[in-house]
């Protein structure tokens, strides 16, 4: 009776691959962003800093279901690169940003338990 309830609570792991795979798709996309200039930043080398490192890993840790920590991390890169970007940004948006980012984790907690509990 114990043995069928521990089978039940074993998660499978992902493929090593899918994750290598996910991370290559990201880098493609992020170089098609950089080599056209869609967010008009300028030279390719302004595409590649530290604050687009935090998007790139935060999008990785999104398409690998890791929820909270991808929202964060692309939330904070597009905060602070939002300096260098020449959109116009309503002053509304930097008033509700972070506690916007903050109902998305709490979304995001709720979401991941969803998928858990399916598996």
């Amino acid at each position: 009776m114990a043995h069928s309830y521990n089978k039940n609570l074993t998660r499978r792991e992902p493929h090593p691959r899918i994750g290598v795979g996910l991370f290559f798709i990201t880098l493609g996309v992020a170089l098609l962003i950089a080599t056209n200039d869609l967010l008009n930043l300028g030279s390719i080398h302004r595409y590649f800093t530290w604050e687009t490192a935090l998007i790139f890993i935060g999008v990785i840790l999104l398409l690998n279901l890791h929820f909270t920590g991808g929202l964060l991390m692309v939330a904070g890169g597009f905060w602070f690169l939002l300096d260098e970007i020449n959109l116009a940004f309503p002053e509304m948006l930097k008033t509700f940003y972070w506690p916007g980012v903050i109902i998305l984790i709490g979304l995001a907690y709720i979401i991941s338990s969803l998928f858990k509990r399916v598996k």
